[in-house]
């Protein structure tokens, strides 16, 4: 991670936390940028956990810690499988270079911290 040391469960409750003045000052534009989330992610043709997957490639690609732990963290709520992630992690290896491998090992610590929390 970028920051600080912080596992990706406190990095994601801080950026909700900072979110919560933006939510206030601006909850029209809030708003709308959630449910453009709910409306890109909602089942499809393509289904959910698919999506979040495509979300959490690009969220490596864009080298977003903060991105990663939210959608690493909702793909353990749709249980993706490591094997998926890593499969996913592989693709976009490839399609990013170097950069993406060093991300996709973020990706890799956060989906097992939220799996773990998850677990017990």
């Amino acid at each position: 991670m970028s920051s600080s040391n912080a596992g990706y469960r406190e990095l994601t409750h801080t950026v909700s936390s900072r979110l919560a003045s933006l939510r206030a000052s601006t909850p029209e534009v809030m708003k709308s940028f959630g449910d453009l989330g709910r409306a890109a992610t909602a089942d499809g043709v393509l289904d959910k956990k698919t999506k979040e997957l495509i979300a959490l490639a690009l969220s490596v690609a864009a080298r977003c810690d903060p991105c990663i732990g939210f959608h690493a963290q909702t793909l353990v709520k749709l249980g993706a499988t490591r094997k998926e992630i890593d499969e996913m992690l592989a693709v976009t290896t490839y399609m990013g270079g170097g950069p993406s491998l060093m991300y996709a090992a973020s990706a890799v610590a956060a989906f097992d911290e939220f799996a773990q929390a998850a677990a017990g």
